[in-house]
């Protein structure tokens, strides 16, 4: 009789908990966390549940070392973009039709316009760069593309020397009237011939020697000035233009005078514009001045950090003068260093921070600052992750049509701030290509000669 009732009751039992169970959930899901409106509260993540130094930062551009695919890559698109948008054709006039026999061009006749000019000290910059990144990944594309602008260009270059001062199209080359038409593209065509060029590149080379030694302005001490936009103006930009073709001729002719006038310009520009303090330079300075404003512009920095890479690679490991210069690119290493932003980039301005994030300069510290630890010139464990960071940062700013963006447009020389902070930036600012591929060129050296690990969530060149 028990086990009958017990049988009976059950089943009762259970029908009746599970009314009161369906009956008795709340209705809204105020008091529940487990409806869909609100699943179940994750537990919070605290120092005794969670190694918190292993969580994902949310880094604004990438980090860690790249593949070196990855960054050639990078450099494919860019020379892709300026193969197809800077010609070798001359033409008749403009929207003319192309010349071919060279010994037909007369003042009439054009150079076919593409995005970029040929005879710019920004396509200097890109030539050599174009020669390094041929020489780094071992791709001949980059070579010829420098090899067939430079040989074109030279073999028009006696055709138009006849015209003599006439304008045309090939009168900042013929006839240079500041270092801006000299000295880059001078360096560039020293390398390229020394690479082996099969043309003749010397009445080039020897007329712009010609006006960098011997025509631009001066001071009483040798130092090379302007006379814009005041008188007796020192621009730190002219460092780059004059300098490294100096040196480079040094190389090609192996006369010491050449060696010793690239390190007393640098001598002569660092003792008036550089702070010892910052580890920067000023962009400019005027003779009759009693007070020097300081405005650390990024690019002129740039264009000054280059040349001493630039003169270090060719001056003798005897020479007097390469102790002063080794020194000065400690300095400005170090002083860089400190002003770096968290995303990589440098500023316009490189010590004020609510100035833009600019590329063409951050590209060329990259460069130079791998290039520095690739010679063994600076300590590779501290900077070799600044340059890759540098990198990544500029990385990004080359977009899908290998076109570099956020670079500032040509910049004169100002006395207030607001000049530099408001520089346009455009894509079209040729003074970011040939960094980008340099930089390029010179990270994957820096990644092939060593080895890279994330420790602690931080990037880290492994000891040799």
């Amino acid at each position: 009789m028990n086990n009958l009732i017990t049988r009976i009751i059950n089943p009762f039992m259970l029908l009746l908990a599970a009314f009161f169970l369906l009956n008795c959930q709340p209705q809204s899901g105020e008091n529940s966390n487990t409806t869909e409106e609100n699943p179940p509260v994750e537990k919070e993540m605290n120092d005794s549940n969670t190694p918190l130094h292993l969580l994902e930062p949310d880094y604004p551009t990438p980090y860690g070392a790249p593949e070196v695919s990855e960054v050639k890559a990078v450099l494919d698109r860019v020379k892709g973009y300026l193969e197809n948008t800077t010609y070798t054709t001359i033409l008749t006039e403009e929207g003319g039709s192309e010349i071919t026999d060279f010994s037909k061009v007369d003042e009439k006749s054009v150079l076919k316009k593409g995005d970029f000019r040929l005879l710019s000290y920004e396509w200097g910059v890109t030539y050599s760069a174009m020669l390094l990144a041929g020489e780094v990944t071992g791709d001949q594309s980059y070579t010829d593309y420098t090899n067939n602008r430079v040989k074109f260009l030279a073999d028009l270059y006696p055709h138009f020397e006849k015209m003599g001062n006439k304008r045309h199209a090939l009168h900042s080359i013929v006839a240079p009237g500041a270092l801006d038409d000299c000295g880059a593209l001078c360096a560039s065509f020293i390398k390229t011939e020394a690479n082996g060029l099969d043309a003749n590149v010397d009445p080039l080379i020897s007329n712009f020697m010609d006006y960098i030694m011997n025509k631009e302005f001066r001071f009483e001490d040798g130092t090379l000035a302007r006379n814009r936009p005041l008188d007796n103006t020192l621009w730190l930009d002219d460092l780059y233009m004059s300098v490294p073709a100096i040196a480079q001729m040094g190389k090609k002719t192996g006369e010491k005078k050449y060696f010793d006038e690239a390190v007393k310009q640098i001598k002569l520009f660092s003792d008036r514009m550089f702070n010892e303090k910052k580890g920067l330079y000023m962009h400019g300075w005027v003779a009759d001045m009693d007070v020097h404003p300081e405005f650390h512009w990024a690019r002129a920095n740039g264009w000054a950090l280059l040349t001493k890479i630039e003169v270090l690679k060719v001056l003798p490991e005897s020479h007097p003068g390469r102790a002063m210069i080794m020194d000065l690119l400690q300095k400005h290493v170090r002083g860089l260093a400190a002003l770096q932003s968290g995303s990589g980039f440098w500023h316009q301005l490189l010590d004020k921070n609510d100035s833009y994030l600019e590329t063409s300069a951050t590209a060329i510290y990259a460069y130079c600052i791998a290039a520095a630890v690739n010679e063994g010139w600076i300590n590779e464990k501290a900077h070799a992750p600044m340059a890759i960071l540098a990198w990544n940062a500029v990385a990004t700013m080359v977009n899908e049509q290998g076109q570099v963006e956020g670079t500032c447009v040509g910049t004169g020389m100002a006395f207030d701030p607001a000049f530099y902070y408001h520089r346009p930036v455009n894509k079209f600012a040729a003074h970011g290509y040939g960094p980008v591929v340099a930089a390029g060129a010179e990270i994957i050296r820096l990644l092939k000669q060593n080895k890279f690990e994330i420790n602690d969530s931080s990037l880290q060149l492994l000891v040799k």
